[in-house]
């Protein structure tokens, strides 16, 4: 059917310790799913209606979060639906240079913006040996040295980026080389808005989808870059992954630099149900939103911030910034606030942060060190 995509999901089944494949069938025209147990050869969810579910969340690797059970997506069900896809959706690589790391919200702002999905990110600092591997196709090149010179003196923050052409698509938003000649041709460009000149141009984009994906392998690959974290005098924050679905992650970082913060560490997670639990453990039995919040946190990729840059008041200077947690009493008492602003409801209220002072470094860690690995 034409407008069915077949894909091979996994899910871990924590009764029985088994991880268990479905064949998942998503129906474009009317958003509806269905599932079926490969193994038992029977029907595990009858076609219905999840309007919660993109084009552009179905991809090799997605983790996404159907009716309370997280599914990773494996492989393609069938050739029609690799084909189709292979052919219209690209990865590539957009790397933010560390002289325009200060504006990383401003640039992943541009990013959703112009529709892009992203499915990973980090704030690295390359090593010489990683830089000279990434630059490997200019190794011949008199500018070398400098560039590889240029590229390890501070962080980057990488990001896998998928959509329709996507390679060709991040380069235009990316603009010329030359930030002079972008800020003439391309004036809405990042380059264009962020660069100085040829080298201190802002991003850097793969030139073909081949490279990229040796690009990619360099910070997402068997061997990951590590993040950038402190942890010291410092706090978290979660992005929610309905606050990073709906795009608003680039202004929830400008609106976190704007107030003083300094963004040290940021990851990208899709987090397992076991994780969720245990990271909102201290709510269990607490909060009557304990279920909610564990499910809203599996839903979707999350992005998680080490805020440091008010020494040992970041974390009560931090709370305070994001507000009450629900966004109605954040909006009539403190409306500038981050959930004021990008809360919903008590559940999706834009971001998580450290509600209590002694748990700040515990609650970064739990990310920033043992997530990670």
């Amino acid at each position: 059917m034409d407008d069915r995509l077949n894909f091979i999901v996994e899910w871990y089944d924590p009764h029985a310790a088994l991880i268990r494949r479905y064949q998942f069938l998503y129906y474009t025209k009317d958003n509806t799913v269905e599932m079926y147990d490969i193994k038992n050869r029977r029907i595990f969810l009858k076609r219905s209606k999840y309007d919660q579910l993109e084009l552009s969340d179905l991809h090799i690797g997605a983790n996404i979060n159907i009716h309370s059970r997280q599914l990773k997506f494996v492989d393609y069900g069938d050739e029609a639906t690799k084909k189709k896809l292979s052919s219209t959706l690209e990865k590539t690589i957009a790397m933010i240079k560390p002289d325009a790391v200060s504006k990383v919200g401003h640039i992943m702002d541009m990013i959703f913006s112009d529709g892009f999905h992203m499915s990973k990110a980090i704030m690295a600092q390359l090593s010489r040996t990683d830089a000279q591997r990434f630059y490997a196709v200019h190794q011949q090149k008199p500018f070398f040295n400098e560039l590889v010179d240029f590229i390890t003196s501070g962080k980057v923050v990488a990001m896998e980026l998928i959509g329709n052409d996507a390679v060709k698509h991040w380069r235009t938003l990316a603009g010329p080389t030359d930030s002079a000649v972008a800020r003439s041709e391309a004036p809405n460009s990042v380059r264009a808005r962020f660069g100085t000149d040829k080298q201190t141009n802002a991003v850097h984009g793969g030139d073909s989808p081949e490279n990229a994906a040796k690009e990619l392998n360099i910070f997402f690959g068997p061997q990951p870059q590590k993040n950038t974290a402190k942890l010291l005098d410092c706090t978290c924050c979660v992005i929610k992954p309905h606050a990073v679905s709906a795009g608003h992650a680039g202004k929830i970082i400008i609106a976190i630099q704007d107030a003083g913060f300094e963004v040290s560490a940021l990851q990208m997670f899709n987090m397992e149900r076991a994780n969720a639990e245990e990271f909102f453990e201290v709510y269990k039995g607490v909060v009557a939103e304990y279920t909610d919040m564990v499910q809203e946190l599996t839903s979707g990729p999350c992005i998680a911030l080490e805020i440091t840059g008010k020494g040992k008041q970041t974390p009560d200077e931090f709370r305070e910034f994001v507000g009450p947690a629900d966004p109605e009493i954040a909006r009539h008492l403190r409306p500038r606030t981050l959930r004021a602003v990008y809360g919903q409801d008590k559940i999706h209220n834009g971001v998580h942060c450290t509600d209590l002072a002694e748990d700040a470094l515990l609650e970064t860690e739990y990310f920033f060190r043992i997530l990670a690995q």
